[in-house]
């Protein structure tokens, strides 16, 4: 049995990622909104037809990906499809496989030089928007059909003013597992997982006066704070531009509803919940206090569940469950959707071949092989989810991934000052009980302010950004 093969960051490299220290928020990054009913509807999975740049001379392209690090096999995955890719086109793919620090800058950078790869791996949201605000990623739509976009769903959060600057690749969902074992010594039910908030707290209750922690979690490198705040956040609100309205200063944090998440934490870390030494270890660590049996409940992204439920000795032993609710908001109680994917340079000499791989990675026998060959979970429309014979991920994916009724993973709008300075830091002073809520709250409108004023043409950006996401409808 093996724990998680994710390296652990501090929080120096993660500011490394880009011109505005973009990071991956969780590694999974993860935010998917993958199938939302604003998504034009697939007429089916692509298939490799012959195009013009299939029918040209051999030529050589260069990729740069990420992702083995969470999901052992997407190596294999992708050696693979390039190897048949050359077989039935005659062109080369060049892979590189990059380190988590430098996912964003490296393309950046690369891109000011004119020396971008052809194809490059891509973070859901701002960890990508802003590489195409920059002008490095080429709009999808004019390469590929918008049948062929959206049957990989790269999710609303790929759109800027109609262009579409991703394909999907596999699933990087935000949700929450449970000990089953654990919920029988509680004298919980097992098949019925707490959906409120005050159904959770009873739980939590129960779980710790049978002798385990509630909720593991670690906060020492901050980035549980992003994962929790993207859980909680939407709650209170009905549309994933009414998140970017506080980022932007059109709503504002002192409001009770808009801090209402760092209330429900001060909960949980008084009533003894969460596990003492949460601020003394990092995120991977905290989780992994679940795989070793010791807590009831963890926070994750669906590509650990895998490392988890080894540790346990079976997914038998294991539920997943939506992070409680206990908001009014239409987004309250929703599963939070995330994938990862894949775009084209803006600079590339060969954009029409870079998009035939892409045709070529979606096409049904490839989809499927990246669940043989990863155990990731493939987001495309063409996906058979019936190949999947273990229960809890067939039931993860239908309820995480081929799932109308979904939020977007909201933590992936978040400025970077404020994903460092609010997010993270406010999640820890309140375990520290340094701060209350309120003054979490100021201090979440005080780094917006800061944010506003350093950087007034990306608030011009964030509210054209905010047309676009006016038009996810949250099912009610």
């Amino acid at each position: 049995m093996s724990t998680p093969n994710i390296r652990k960051l501090s929080r120096r490299s993660l500011l490394k990622l880009g011109g505005l220290g973009l990071g991956a928020v969780g590694l999974s990054p993860l935010l998917q909104s993958c199938a939302s009913p604003a998504t034009p509807a697939a007429t089916g999975a692509p298939t490799l037809a012959m195009t013009e740049a299939m029918k040209s001379a051999p030529q050589n392209l260069k990729m740069s990906w990420w992702g083995e690090v969470e999901a052992l096999g997407l190596e294999k995955w992708l050696n693979d499809t390039i190897a048949k890719f050359k077989e039935e086109t005659g062109h080369t793919i060049e892979p590189t496989q990059q380190a988590t620090e430098v996912v964003i800058s490296e393309f950046q950078t690369a891109s000011a030089a004119k020396s971008a790869p052809d194809l490059q791996f891509l973070w859901n949201a701002i960890y990508h928007m802003e590489t195409a605000w920059l002008g490095y990623l080429e709009p999808l739509n004019n390469l590929l059909t918008k049948e062929e976009i959206w049957a990989t769903n790269p999710t609303l959060l790929s759109v800027y003013q109609g262009d579409v600057y991703r394909t999907g690749w596999y699933s990087a969902s935000l949700l929450m597992l449970y000990n089953k074992e654990i919920f029988d010594k509680a004298g919980l039910n097992a098949d019925v997982p707490p959906k409120t908030w005050d159904e959770y707290m009873a739980a939590c209750d129960k779980i710790k006066t049978a002798g385990f922690i509630p909720m593991s979690a670690g906060l020492q490198d901050g980035f549980w704070g992003d994962w929790y705040f993207t859980g909680v956040q939407p709650q209170n609100l009905d549309t994933p531009a009414d998140v970017v309205d506080l980022f932007i200063g059109k709503s504002s944090w002192l409001d009770p509803k808009n801090y209402e998440g760092w209330t429900r934490l001060e909960e949980l870390w008084k009533a003894g919940f969460l596990n003492d030494d949460m601020n003394s270890i990092g995120l991977y660590p905290g989780v992994t206090l679940f795989g070793q049996g010791k807590a009831g409940t963890t926070m994750l992204v669906t590509p650990l569940i895998g490392s988890q439920t080894e540790l346990l000795g079976g997914s038998e032993k294991v539920g997943a469950m939506v992070i409680p609710s206990f908001g009014t908001g239409a987004m309250a109680g929703k599963p939070i959707s995330d994938c990862q994917g894949f775009g084209i340079s803006s600079q590339s000499e060969h954009k029409e071949v870079a998009a035939d791989f892409l045709r070529f990675m979606h096409t049904k026998e490839r989809v499927e092989a990246i669940w043989h060959d990863s155990k990731a979970l493939p987001v495309d429309d063409s996906f058979d989810v019936n190949i999947i014979e273990d229960p809890l991920l067939k039931e993860v994916w239908k309820t995480w991934v081929g799932n109308s009724d979904i939020v977007p993973y909201l933590g992936g709008l978040m400025p970077v000052l404020f994903w460092t300075d609010a997010s993270f830091v406010n999640a820890q002073k309140i375990v520290t009980g340094e701060w209350t809520p309120e003054q979490c709250a100021q201090n979440a409108q005080d780094v917006t302010n800061k944010w506003i004023e350093l950087n007034p043409d990306m608030v011009e950006k964030y509210i054209l950004w905010t047309k676009d996401l006016e038009n996810f409808q949250i099912q009610t």
